[in-house]
């Protein structure tokens, strides 16, 4: 039983609104709030940026033979696993806090399922390769000459690029002013997808932030309308409590990457049917274990793969319960701002430490296995040469080659500007959205290493 906290608390009618970025004014005229969160996700749906996943790593190399998961079925997939969790949540809160029901906080599912789609909508192609090559591009290539060119609050954003922060960039950023659409997504699921809810100057040794400079302000006025705990004294660097269904988007990812890996690593060979099986069924005691194992041998299941298959579908399961137990449980401590850690760190200790094992696998035998350092390698060295032949471009736009370079880059980036912060950052844009597939057409095309084929 917790203890009444004399901090202040976030407020859950506050926290879920349907009051749209860019729309404040209109917020009044809508009529049918129930609709708002899906119109959020249906827009994602049916955007570019996240059809674009379909040709984003997620961890092996894009499908050869054998298909495994890309950024897009990655986000699919932890939208389901987040429905679920914020469904299940959403039933408890009510059952817990009478008052609630009949209120916005039934739509919690949905806005975790939306902000699920949008999570990694701003990471660069290659994934952590090419979020690496951006920040070291910076700090430790041509670009560390740009230092006493650009301000402290750049410096600190370009050498810390993080793909968090750059989905809330693509998400709030297209809408002020110079064009016309854009997402203007509501402030519930903006808030939902800041998992690192600080500016880069507050990122500290993990090097992770939420939003760059220059949406600071679209973020610190979402915050004070929900309610959000600013947790940095005025002066300082800026940093917020999370908004609470962070952590259910955090812990659908969480659940997706780690099994889904595993069952990927075994479609490839990487792991055997054994070590794979012991992995999935160490989630459960020995009763359970046994169920599962009769449940294979009744439905006469044969092959490997469906085994699989039936045994991480079951683990999925115990740990969305499991997280929205550890949810519920430390809701005040969410809402006060004073939750550690993510939702696994607080499930129950056979879970906790089944997905521990499953982590020190994928770390030794997946992350570092020869197919998954190669796509890392190269595409590592695609996004550095991209960096540095468009910065430079950027940086001196007169010259010859550079107005070559500048005249391949669509119009929806301002590489036109006369600032040239907004030069860098349309380059970091620019690059940061290709997938694997266009950086290295592109990459190719520019070192002249292939020709157009008209």
């Amino acid at each position: 039983m917790h203890h009444l906290k004399s901090r202040k608390m976030m407020d859950w009618q506050r926290l879920i609104t349907n009051k749209r970025l860019g729309q404040e004014q209109r917020h009044s005229e809508r009529h049918d709030d129930r609709t708002e969160f899906k119109r959020d996700y249906d827009r994602l749906i049916f955007s570019a940026p996240f059809r674009r996943l379909q040709n984003k790593t997620q961890v092996f190399p894009l499908p050869g033979s054998i298909f495994v998961h890309n950024r897009l079925t990655h986000s699919l997939e932890v939208a389901s696993v987040g429905m679920s969790l914020g469904n299940d949540v959403a039933t408890l809160l009510t059952e817990k806090h009478p008052e609630l029901r009949n209120t916005l906080i039934n739509e919690i599912g949905q806005i975790v399922s939306t902000a699920c789609l949008a999570h990694d909508l701003g990471n660069p192609p290659f994934g952590h390769s090419g979020e690496k090559a951006i920040q070291t591009f910076f700090t430790e290539g041509a670009g560390q000459s740009l230092k006493g060119m650009v301000s402290d609050n750049l410096w600190n954003d370009i050498t810390r690029f993080e793909g968090n922060a750059n989905a809330f960039r693509l998400l709030t950023h297209r809408f002020q002013g110079r064009r016309p659409g854009g997402f203007v997504m509501t402030y519930s699921t903006l808030a939902s997808i800041v998992k690192y809810p600080f500016e880069s100057a507050a990122a500290g040794t993990h090097g992770k932030f939420g939003f760059f400079s220059t949406e600071k302000d679209t973020y610190r006025r979402i915050a004070a309308d929900m309610g959000i705990l600013q947790l940095s004294p005025d002066g300082m660097p800026l940093r917020y409590a999370r908004h609470p269904l962070v952590y259910l988007v955090e812990a659908a990812d969480d659940i997706c990457y780690e099994i889904m890996d595993i069952e990927d690593a075994n479609k490839l060979k990487i792991l055997s049917f054994d070590e794979t099986a012991q992995l999935l069924l160490g989630f459960f005691d020995d009763d359970t274990r046994s169920n599962i194992l009769k449940r294979i041998e009744t439905e006469m299941l044969t092959d490997d793969n469906e085994k699989v298959v039936y045994m991480r579908s079951c683990v999925i399961g115990i740990l969305v319960n499991e997280c929205v137990k550890a949810f519920v449980e430390h809701e005040q401590d969410i809402l006060d701002g004073t939750m550690k850690g993510c939702l696994i760190d607080h499930i129950s200790p056979i879970q906790r430490e089944a997905y521990r094992r499953c982590v020190d696998v994928s770390v030794a035998r997946i992350y570092r296995s020869k197919p998954v350092l190669d796509v890392e390698l190269s595409g590592y060295k695609i996004m550095a040469t991209l960096m540095e032949q468009m910065t430079e471009a950027a940086v001196h736009p007169e010259r010859y080659y550079s107005k070559q370079l500048i005249g391949r880059v669509s119009s929806q980036y301002d590489i036109n500007s006369p600032d040239l912060e907004t030069r860098i950052m349309a380059v970091i844009d620019y690059i940061s959205g290709m997938t694997d597939v266009y950086a290295l057409d592109v990459y190719q095309k520019i070192n002249g290493i292939s020709l157009p084929i008209i």
